[in-house]
């Protein structure tokens, strides 16, 4: 285990071309990141290639033991890993956040290590026997995003090692510390070259998903740049599985209790002071209790301290990037002036240091509104009034992505038939946004397309081979 010093010293360049990240609580500097090239993307990509085959030829136990291993030294370097994704990406340490995101990696290193993946006999009646089996694909590329740079990095590699495949990552230039060190950590348990960082611009990214020496890109962002990367991947006919934007729709059914529910409703919209895929985006309710579902709604958000990430007091921080909170503030405003009733937040404080948005409800707010229409990635939650279960279900499937989506009542069969109406990938039941490393999780519509996590996440990191005969 180092210290945080020094592992932030670790992966800090020596010479060439740097970045230097500011703390978005704080605009206080972290440290130095490296600006990789082209040629250091050949490089990775030239070593993977070289170690691969051996990695492969270990075997799924060897493989698992060694993903242990790597959970294992994660869980060593957990504390000083949260600190340093605390202070890049803004989550503060305590909460569903750093700390969080830090164990998040280590169980779903330990998930893929343990998940079983049999070959599977389609047919054997004595005349003609099949089976199915997954190989390796080679080298994957793995593209993520800021928001949760770690855990998304983590759903991207674990799989994708365990099947037998190298992997090189692309980690967003918001957020590239935070992965160049948990990569480090990780490879500590792992033979050289078979896991690289390449912490680069735009152009290493697009080189990647067009890189004819790659098999196969996973990637976690925005529905534009899942579309550039589709383009970039045609030449090579490259595998592609994409978790791109969301925004989610949760339907408060006529029966629920609105005091029971208003805590998992607001982590639900604002885990990660809302910067998450899966987050809920826009809240249908009922206008039997709506303004009873705002009201508690309103008296849990604001007993949520936010601040910076490092004071163990606070549960919600700053946006990560001047970009977002300008989207957020933009929406709210907008928002405002059309004349939607603001219940708590809209006002944040410009003369305070860090992009910091206060935890937002918006109230009687129209469904065309951008803030309704638009994924808003923040801490601004509008909440929409409906008088029919079939109206709600009609505004929930209107927008052309399809991530989540929940559904809040106590009757689990009535929750569940509206769920199976809902145009999602996943729709939990009094829950939103809950991942498993067992269940497959991947959205629908142009919230992109390919299954992560369990045993499907494993098959989508292989290459499928019959054996016919």
């Amino acid at each position: 285990m180092e210290s945080y010093d020094a592992l932030l010293a670790s992966v800090s360049p020596t010479s060439g071309p740097t970045r230097t990240i500011l703390d978005p609580a704080t605009g206080e500097e972290v440290g130095e990141a490296p600006i990789h090239t082209l040629e250091h993307l050949e490089e990775a990509v030239a070593a993977a290639q070289a170690v691969q085959p051996a990695w492969a030829a270990l075997g799924h136990d060897a493989r698992s033991a060694a993903l242990l291993k790597a959970a294992d030294a994660v869980e060593r370097s957990a504390e000083e890993l949260a600190r340093l994704l605390s202070r890049e990406q803004g989550k503060p340490l305590n909460g569903p956040n750093a700390r969080f995101e830090v164990g998040a990696c280590a169980a779903w290193l330990r998930v893929a290590a343990a998940t079983a993946l049999e070959p599977e006999t389609l047919v054997d009646d004595g005349e003609t026997y099949a089976k199915l089996h997954y190989k390796p694909i080679g080298v994957v590329g793995a593209i993520g995003p800021w928001n949760w740079p770690m855990m998304i990095t983590v759903w991207q590699i674990a799989p994708a090692l365990r099947m037998g495949n190298a992997v090189v990552v692309k980690p967003s230039e918001y957020t590239p510390l935070s992965v160049l060190a948990l990569i480090k950590v990780i490879n500590e348990e792992l033979p050289e070259g078979l896991l690289s960082v390449v912490s680069g611009g735009r152009d290493v990214g697009a080189r990647l998903a067009g890189h004819p020496a790659i098999g196969k890109v996973m990637f976690t962002g925005s529905t534009a740049t899942g579309k550039a990367i589709i383009k970039s991947s045609a030449d090579t006919v490259k595998r592609l599985t994409l978790e791109l934007g969301g925004n989610d729709a949760g339907i408060v059914l006529p029966d629920a209790d609105p005091k029971a529910i208003a805590e998992g409703l607001f982590w639900g919209a604002f885990i990660n002071t809302g910067q998450t895929c899966a987050a809920l985006k826009r809240l249908y309710v009922h206008t039997d209790i709506y303004d009873a579902v705002c009201e508690e709604l309103t008296n849990v958000a604001k007993a949520m301290p936010m601040g910076n990430g490092l004071d163990e007091n606070n549960v919600l921080g700053p946006l990560q990037n001047k970009a977002q909170y300008s989207i957020v503030a933009n929406l709210v405003d907008a928002a405002k002036e059309s004349g939607a009733r603001i219940l708590l937040g809209g006002n944040p404080d410009t003369s305070q240091p860090g992009y910091f948005y206060p935890a937002t409800l918006v109230a009687d707010i129209d469904n065309d509104n951008p803030l309704v229409a638009e994924e808003q990635f923040g801490p601004a939650l509008p909440i929409i009034r409906y008088s029919t279960v079939d109206e709600a279900v009609e505004k929930a499937n209107a927008l052309d992505v399809g991530l989540g989506a929940s559904v809040w009542s106590p009757d689990l069969h009535a929750a569940r038939e509206v769920a199976a109406r809902i145009q999602a990938g996943t729709v939990w039941i009094n829950k939103h946004g809950a991942v498993d490393p067992r269940i497959p999780f991947g959205g629908a519509k142009q919230s992109g397309y390919g299954l992560e996590f369990g045993v499907e996440g494993l098959k989508a990191l292989g290459v499928p081979q019959v054996i016919n005969g």
